[in-house]
């Protein structure tokens, strides 16, 4: 990749205790792009995030961004970088608006009471700018604190669990913000527990677990390298064993014989080409079948899959 805008190599967390938060990671961020960084509770999402924003300390590897170390320039990098963490941190008692303006001047930036309102605006919180803190609802202070991770204009924006706790409406609303900060140059990282955000939103997914990243891909390449097809044959009657003119398929049988499974594929088409090919087999077998139900794997299939596997399989 030519010149990411943060380049981690071999970064490692070993907290005293021994506990391993993060293993040798590698990780290279395009400018310009949402990135997803999937992974259960305790995976290594938040240290990670915390280390490139100067949190805390890594115990080996090295942070590049915008081409400077961010562990010696710490200064410079952390003025170009914004970060929505995933608890919810202010003044309950703050003004909206002041506590935002009191955030872009923690970054040295001049006030710019043009940009606050640009970004109160962007988030549907103009309306709201001289409401106390604590009179907002869940959603609402969610708002605020991405709004105070954009108060300086970051050039790179961490966004940890961005929609949790609030409703599916609210959330669309926020993916389609986020969408805007990405088409104005913004390049965005985000950790989330809904896969469906990943799947509408990023341009590239990682799956972090036990702080190794397993994978690191374009969604489309993901799909079509784990992707999987399953069907579900109800036959008229039981089976006792697969039928010999249909052992090339990848089968199963469930229900007592009553149903034979597919699963295969490689998120290509060649699940569904199989199972038309499987349909015409029974039919020219005189198999009966009563229905036929299919489904192709979800990106959180996939995700779930491997943080079982604890690898990627060959």
């Amino acid at each position: 990749m030519d010149n990411p805008i943060l380049d981690i190599r071999n970064l490692s967390k070993t907290y005293k205790g021994g506990t391993t938060a993060l293993a040798g990671v590698d990780l290279q961020i395009r400018k310009g792009e949402i990135f997803a960084l999937l992974g259960p509770n305790g995976a290594g999402k938040t240290t990670l995030i915390g280390a490139v924003c100067g949190l805390l300390r890594p115990s080996s590897g090295t942070i590049e961004a915008f081409g400077k170390d961010a562990m010696r320039q710490w200064r410079d990098v952390r003025r170009r970088i914004g970060l929505v963490p995933q608890e919810l941190a202010f003044d309950m008692f703050a003004q909206v608006d002041h506590s935002v303006q009191y955030s872009q001047g923690l970054f040295g930036s001049a006030r710019n009471d043009a940009h606050i309102e640009e970004v109160l605006r962007s988030l549907s919180l103009w309306d709201k700018r001289t409401a106390k803190i604590r009179e907002l609802s869940g959603g609402m202070k969610r708002r605020v604190m991405i709004a105070k991770a954009l108060s300086h204009d970051p050039e790179l924006l961490f966004l940890d669990e961005p929609t949790a706790g609030v409703d599916v409406e609210l959330r669309r609303d926020m993916w389609r913000q986020i969408g805007t900060l990405r088409d104005r140059g913004t390049t965005i990282i985000l950790t989330t527990h809904y896969i469906e955000e990943a799947q509408e939103m990023a341009d590239r997914v990682g799956v972090i677990n036990k702080g190794r990243l397993l994978l690191v891909d374009e969604k489309a390449a993901i799909m079509a390298k784990l992707g999987s097809t399953e069907a579900r044959v109800s036959l008229s009657q039981a089976v006792d064993i697969i039928p010999p003119a249909l052992a090339a398929y990848p089968l199963s049988l469930e229900n007592g014989g009553r149903t034979l499974v597919y699963r295969g594929g490689d998120g290509t088409g060649k699940g569904k080409r199989e199972v038309a090919e499987l349909v015409r087999a029974l039919v020219t077998q005189g198999i009966a079948f009563e229905g036929i139900e299919t489904r192709e794997s979800s990106l959180e299939d996939i995700f779930v899959d491997l943080v079982e596997r604890g690898e990627v399989p060959a």
